[in-house]
C-alpha cells in the first residue's frame, strides 16, 4: 500500500502562489508516474499536471499550462506543486495521485490512477 498526504493549500488572493507538497510513504514510488488533479463540488476530479518517474516528461492542463509547475523529489518520496499567477477559478480541492503500473506516459483521467491522498483546499479570492 502506498499513502500519500497532501499539504500546502490555504487562502491566497488572485495572483499570488502556492507551493503544495505531497508525501508518499509506504512502498517506493520512485517508478511510478504521479500527478496531481483538482475537484470542484459537483464535477469530476480534472487533471491538472503530471511527472513521469525520472521527471524526463511532465504534462499540463491547458489551463494552467505557464503557470503551475510539477516536480518530484524521489530520494524524498515527495511531489510538488507551484502554483503562480493564481486565479479565482483554480479555487478547488487538489489531490495527489500515484499510477501504480510501470510506464512511462502521463494518463490525465482519474481513473489510471490507483492512489490517491486525502485532498488539500486551495481557494483564491479576487
Amino acid at each position: 500500500q502506498v499513502q500519500l498526504v497532501e499539504s500546502g493549500g490555504g487562502l491566497v488572493q488572485a495572483g499570488n502562489s502556492l507551493r503544495l507538497s505531497c508525501a508518499a510513504s509506504g512502498r517506493p514510488v520512485n517508478s511510478y508516474t504521479m500527478g496531481w488533479f483538482r475537484q470542484t463540488p459537483g464535477k469530476e476530479r480534472e487533471f491538472v499536471a503530471g511527472v513521469t518517474w525520472n521527471s524526463g516528461r511532465t504534462n499540463y492542463a491547458d489551463a494552467v499550462k505557464g503557470r503551475f509547475t510539477i516536480s518530484r523529489d524521489n530520494a524524498k518520496s515527495m511531489l510538488y506543486l507551484q502554483l503562480n499567477s493564481l486565479k479565482p477559478e483554480d479555487t478547488a480541492v487538489y489531490y495527489c495521485a500515484l499510477s501504480w503500473k510501470l510506464i512511462v506516459t502521463i494518463p490525465n483521467t482519474a481513473d489510471q490512477y490507483e492512489y490517491w491522498g486525502q485532498g488539500t483546499q486551495v481557494t483564491v479570492s479576487s
